[in-house]
């Protein structure tokens, strides 16, 4: 996966989180925004801002099938980056409608990253795993919770969201794999 990524997107790199200014000075903001909610922005999330994903510790503690679904998720925002350019996608993410609360624009490109995630983690673990209540669960609390700001306050939206986007892959797995064959076709014309 990370030799795709780097023939799509030749200045992709990893770094850790840990240690980086950056990295530190976004989790005092998300705190502050977060009223101390979001505390694990340094330790649990991983980031791409650029070219660059920054790693949080439990990187190290991942299994090589979570590496390749959280890389699958990582590699649509870096998509988003190109297609939105870095200030557009900026600009989508943090204001549209509201930063906190109501954020249409970080949903909607959470939305089509989580899609993806979807696909790998059925690829990665077999169907079946989109069936577990956790896997719904944990992804409606990230839309609805402060992983993300609140950006999304309707769980039942996120719900039916999830189920639809399970049952499209259910009905027509080939559909979500000749996507990635397109993109891949893509990028080695792009490159």
């Amino acid at each position: 996966m990370l030799g795709e990524i780097l023939a799509e997107f030749p200045r992709f790199r990893l770094v850790p989180k840990a240690g980086d200014r950056r990295s530190r000075l976004i989790d005092c903001c998300l705190r502050l925004c977060t009223m101390g909610r979001l505390d694990r922005y340094l330790t649990e999330y991983h980031t791409v801002l650029g070219d660059t994903l920054y790693l949080a510790p439990v990187w190290n503690e991942m299994d090589d099938r979570s590496r390749y679904v959280l890389l699958c998720h990582e590699r649509v925002h870096l998509r988003q980056r190109r297609r939105y350019g870095t200030l557009g996608l900026a600009l989508l993410y943090l204001l549209p409608l509201f930063p906190i609360g109501l954020a249409l624009g970080r949903a909607r490109i959470e939305w089509e990253a989580y899609r993806e995630t979807l696909r790998a983690s059925a690829e990665a673990y077999g169907f079946e795993a989109l069936k577990q209540p956790n896997m719904r669960a944990q992804i409606v609390r990230r839309f609805t919770g402060s992983d993300y700001g609140w950006m999304w306050p309707f769980p039942r939206a996120i719900t039916r969201w999830y189920d639809y986007a399970v049952e499209e892959l259910r009905r027509n797995p080939a559909m979500w794999s000749n996507l990635q064959v397109t993109n891949r076709g893509r990028a080695s014309e792009e490159s």
